[in-house]
């Protein structure tokens, strides 16, 4: 649900050979109308973005890397 104040995470989502690769592109915020700002840190090449609840940044000691530390994730399902 969206509601005033929750931050959410903006990816650019990519297909490639192995599956899906999901590109961090900036950050959304909910306002108190229910509107949105994002704040991209990059543009997508195909003009599609993908917004979601902004999960918790997970230890990348177990060897995966996650898409909310900047870096990219691959391999994960995504929603429409």
């Amino acid at each position: 649900m969206l509601m005033a104040g929750k931050r959410l995470a903006v990816f650019s989502i990519r297909e490639g050979k192995g599956g899906s690769i999901w590109v961090r592109a900036g950050s959304a915020f909910v306002n108190k109308d229910g509107s949105l700002n994002v704040l991209l840190d990059v543009l997508p090449l195909d003009g599609k973005l993908h917004v979601r609840e902004a999960a918790e940044k997970r230890d990348t000691a177990a060897g995966g890397r996650f898409a909310g530390d900047g870096g990219a994730e691959t391999g994960v399902g995504g929603h429409s």
